[in-house]
């Protein structure tokens, strides 16, 4: 009994918060999330006596949203412009799924007043095909209006409004082949390309990693990025990669010597005690304990440098007025290092990481060309950092 209590409790709580959210919902003129609340208190045990104020206030709602939907329905009728098309589409169908979501309800008996709850239905399948009719007319009428311009801003919009146009009705007319001019139109080609300010030559394949876009992933819903131009095609924007400096340093060898000192395990040996005597376990046999000396060597040490520094900047060009935009910086740097080592003594003095570099010999150093190359992948990823924070915008 006392279990039944506490869930009756809860059950009261429960409804009498929703039927106050339902109410103050009501009296705002917030209709639908009002029916929406009440008709979530009204899916289970919608009998119960403590439902009651739930269907009055569906009731209520149901009639009020109703009468404002056909005034401001009526209203966009009289004004007779096209852009309320939209509207009077969205509410018919706003009329019918509000009545589409308490159907599954009904009938609601209203006990004291010895009636079902009354919620006027209507047909409303008719408006909704000629509404969305023309809608689709107007927007098919705006899009076409909207390519004949010269504003890509505009083309942009005539975009959006045809694929809405193609949710709406499939297949209209030629909306498909006006979407792709819409695509086309709306646009932004930007010509990637590389200077070269340097004294030095570029690697061919440097400049092709850089002006790979492929790799890139960076063309957007209106952003195309062409590093070789495409006929036919008029380019909005131009990025250029301007290579100011190469600073390659000198082939260096440099040496080091030094020694190392180790404690390694030798063997075992008789634990003894403080006067010398041999340990023994409780069976009386001598404990043994490992035994360590001392190994030395002398390191000799040999680092393998070469060292390259590419500096350039990243210009944004507005073709259409071939202004200057934006300049950004853009450097790398790869440093080529190799080490390899000698000894004299024994090698295990060195640590178990340091003794590889015993089995290395002194390699060729990369040519300057290779240098340079090898700085393109960090300078690639530095180039796309700069594009991803920088889009071209309008």
């Amino acid at each position: 009994m006392k279990n039944f209590i506490l869930l009756l409790t809860f059950f009261v709580l429960i409804t009498s918060c929703g039927v106050r959210q339902t109410r103050e919902s009501l009296t705002s003129g917030d209709y639908d999330s009002a029916i929406q609340t009440a008709v979530e208190g009204l899916r289970n045990r919608k009998e119960a006596k403590g439902k009651q104020d739930y269907i009055y206030l569906l009731e209520e709602a149901f009639a009020k949203a109703k009468e404002r939907d056909l005034q401001n329905i009526n209203l966009w009728f009289k004004d007779a412009s096209p852009s309320n098309t939209e509207k009077i589409y969205t509410t018919y169908l706003q009329l019918n799924n509000r009545q589409e979501l308490i159907k599954p309800l009904l009938p609601l008996r209203l006990i004291k007043e010895g009636r079902n709850a009354i919620f006027p239905f209507e047909d409303y399948s008719d408006q909704i095909v000629n509404s969305k009719n023309a809608l689709a007319k107007h927007l098919y009428d705006n899009s076409k209006a909207l390519l004949a311009t010269k504003d890509k801003m505009s083309f942009r919009r005539a975009y959006d409004d045809l694929i809405y146009l193609n949710t709406l009705s499939p297949n209209f007319k030629d909306v498909n082949a006006l979407i792709n001019e819409a695509q086309i139109k709306g646009t932004d080609y930007v010509n990637v390309f590389t200077k070269n300010e340097t004294n030095m030559v570029i690697p061919v394949r440097l400049q092709n990693d850089l002006l790979d876009f492929s790799t890139f992933g960076l063309n957007d819903k209106w952003t195309v990025y062409h590093s070789n131009k495409v006929k036919g095609i008029t380019y909005d924007y131009g990025l250029i990669v301007n290579f100011r400096q190469i600073n390659i340093s000198p082939e260096q060898v440099k040496e080091k010597e030094f020694q190392k000192e180790r404690q390694v395990k030798d063997g075992t040996k008789p634990l003894l005690d403080a006067n010398g005597n041999p340990v023994k376990d409780e069976k009386g046999n001598p404990i043994r304990v490992d035994n360590f000396k001392t190994v030395r060597a002398t390191v000799y040490e040999f680092r393998q440098l070469k060292s390259t520094q590419v500096v350039a900047k990243v210009d944004y060009i507005d073709f259409r007025n071939n202004q200057l935009i934006e300049t950004f910086p853009l450097a790398s740097e790869f440093v080529f290092e190799h080490i390899y080592a000698r000894y004299n003594g024994d090698r295990n003095a060195c640590d178990e990481s340091y003794i590889s570099y015993f089995d290395q010999r002194a390699v060729p150093f990369p040519s300057n060309e290779q240098m340079v190359y090898d700085s393109g992948e960090d300078l690639k990823a530095k180039l796309k950092d700069i594009i991803v924070r920088n889009k071209f915008r309008r």
